[in-house]
């Protein structure tokens, strides 16, 4: 475990040496989007929305073309949006915009965090939202616990665990008021990305998911549980640095990494929380190399917003 938290530790440190330029990088790999466009299975929080998030607003996303889409995000976000760019084009003919920053938390993302906070102001939830007018809005956040991030306060898992998740529900509220109140009258349906197994802190991944679904249950949002698609089918929250390879990714062998173990690599062996299996740079970036965790995670992404059109 000590291995484990070193590791960690310092992929963190290397990716939030630079925070990356948002939409920036190379084009997915040719193999990244998907066969054909089906849906994948999305988890659905059995509530009834508010009125602002009725049937008529799917109506006018479903009768408008070209569904738009806004994804924002730490450094899973930063090494994913390409990939999920490709998917959300190739299955739904989408707009999309991507504006992740690598070591952020929900914080960062609300308008009126000060000077420090790691993304600017045009930058911010609601900014880009009146900027964009998505009709939905897609956060990936692992959950930053260890205090690289400004806008927390120093408030970190290990030393104050209740205080950190009383603040990340806070601000997990405080963000979709925003967001609602800069969509306006053109509602956005925010989707909250679950995590996958996290093998520094495990249960600690599992409170995050929880509040990530309490407030799609609140405010009539989505979630999309890409962290599934990262685990070992029969546990959840077991943390694997490879998995048996999907039927997709056994026909194609780029991403079924041992195929003769018909097994496939999740992670780099000297990084156990990014899904990137190119090395890590000083400079953040969107993967640059075909990733089995990558892909498996934007397919159940695009896959969550593709369901809820439908």
């Amino acid at each position: 475990m000590r291995k484990v938290w070193a590791a960690a530790v310092l992929a963190g440190a290397l990716l939030l040496a630079g925070c990356g330029d948002p939409g920036s990088g190379g084009e997915a790999a040719p193999q990244d989007v998907p066969d054909a466009p089906r849906a994948a299975r999305t988890e659905r929080v059995p509530s009834a929305p508010p009125p602002s998030a009725t049937s008529t607003t799917r109506q006018r996303i479903a009768g408008r073309p070209g569904t738009k889409v806004l994804y924002l995000g730490d450094s899973l976000a930063m090494e994913n949006q390409d990939v999920l760019g490709a998917h959300l084009k190739d299955r739904l003919g989408a707009r999309y915009r991507s504006a992740p920053y690598s070591g952020t938390t929900l914080c960062d993302y609300l308008e009126g965090t000060g000077k420090d906070s790691l993304v600017p102001a045009a930058d911010k939830a609601a900014a880009l939202v009146r900027a964009e007018r998505p009709d939905y809005v897609v956060l990936q956040f692992w959950g930053n616990a260890w205090g690289y991030t400004p806008c927390m306060d120093g408030i970190t898992y290990d030393k104050a665990r209740e205080k950190y998740f009383d603040r990340y529900a806070a601000d997990a509220k405080a963000l979709v008021r925003q967001i609602d109140a800069a969509a306006g009258t053109g509602r956005t349906r925010i989707v909250w990305v679950l995590q996958g197994p996290d093998p520094i802190t495990p249960e600690r991944v599992r409170r995050v998911n929880a509040l990530y679904e309490a407030r799609a249950r609140a405010s009539g949002g989505l979630v999309a549980d890409a962290g599934k698609a990262v685990a070992p089918a029969s546990a959840r929250y077991t943390w694997a640095e490879k998995l048996p390879c999907t039927s997709y990714e056994t026909r194609h062998p780029a991403y079924c990494t041992e195929a003769g173990r018909n097994l496939t690599a999740l992670h780099r062996g000297d990084d156990y929380l990014h899904f990137c299996l190119a090395p890590t740079t000083a400079k953040s970036r969107p993967c640059p190399a075909r990733s089995p965790g990558i892909r498996r995670m934007a397919s159940a992404i695009a896959g969550a917003v593709a369901a809820d059109l439908r």
